[in-house]
């Protein structure tokens, strides 16, 4: 088991979608975009790499980012590595250095990885790489592009030798732990992030309220996109329901091929002011309730 650590946007979701060889993780230029912790299952020849992918540790202000930093450090439980993901971009900031400092003492092997290596200054990433190690001395550390793949091989393959002899935990072709239901919520939230951009904030939550399979063979899935303000409901749906039904249709067509299968997906969505204070919300994502 790896545990994919950093702080937010340094691209974890990214990299383990590059590890597993295909998406299980969405991605979005919003950070924070990983709410729970999540699993991909990747092969390295006769080695099972359980990949945990943890939300962006940052400094939480309410009660919804308390339970996601929980999350994220409940990630590195049981691992028997820790990949910390830095952007290679920013380098050590504050964000990173408290994330440095919490890993100090940990028993695992910590490897350090610079991402995004294809848009960093290089002569900046050497320096990053050299502050860093001042501060923890990592096992190793790589310098990977997880977006276009430049590194991932190494990384992957260091990976492999690094992990305890054991047997495989799932199916070879099982790429993931998340349920279909729980993948459908996440394949429309990631819509909203990618169309919508900085108009709508993070209030708002997908709840798939029906997940049937038809006698066909095709999936009919309806979901409840929960925003906090009658203004944000407007956003999303757009003048005269175009928006929602652009979110609806590019869903539908990425979720009938993640599941191999025609997709009916219906889209409504309420007003909900304070889900974030809703219990059911944090079981249905997999959320610990923290005070």
């Amino acid at each position: 088991m790896v545990a994919v650590v950093g702080a937010p946007n340094a691209g974890k979701s990214t990299l383990v979608n590059a590890l597993v060889g295909q998406k299980v993780a969405i991605v979005s230029p919003k950070a924070q975009t990983t709410r729970t912790r999540l699993m991909g299952v990747a092969i390295e020849g006769e080695t099972q790499l359980l990949l945990v992918d943890t939300p962006g540790i940052f400094e939480p202000n309410r009660r919804f980012d308390r339970a996601m930093v929980a999350a994220a450090w409940g990630g590195t439980e049981g691992a028997d590595v820790i990949a910390l993901v830095v952007d290679g971009k920013g380098g050590l900031g504050p964000k990173v250095t408290e994330i440095v400092e919490a890993l100090k003492g940990r028993p695992e092997p910590i490897y350090l990885v610079l991402n995004k290596v294809d848009l960093a200054d290089k002569p900046k990433l050497l320096l990053h790489a050299e502050r860093l190690n001042g501060l923890l001395p990592f096992a190793e550390t790589f310098f990977i592009s997880a977006q276009t793949g430049d590194g991932v091989a190494h990384f992957k393959q260091t990976l492999a030798r690094a992990l305890p002899p054991g047997p495989w935990h799932y199916p070879e072709d099982q790429v993931s732990d998340a349920s279909e239901r729980a993948m459908a919520a996440e394949v429309t939230r990631e819509q909203l992030y990618l169309q919508l951009h900085a108009e709508l904030p993070y209030a708002s939550v997908i709840e798939t309220e029906k997940f049937v399979d038809r006698e066909d063979g095709s999936a009919e899935i309806h979901q409840q996109i929960m925003v906090e303000r009658p203004s944000q409901r407007a956003i999303v749906l757009g003048k005269g329901g175009a928006r929602i039904k652009e979110i609806g249709a590019k869903a539908r067509a990425e979720l009938a091929v993640l599941l191999d299968r025609p997709v009916h997906l219906y889209l409504h969505v309420k007003v909900k002011p304070n889900w974030d204070e809703d219990r059911s919300i944090y079981r249905d994502l997999g959320l610990d309730w923290v005070d």
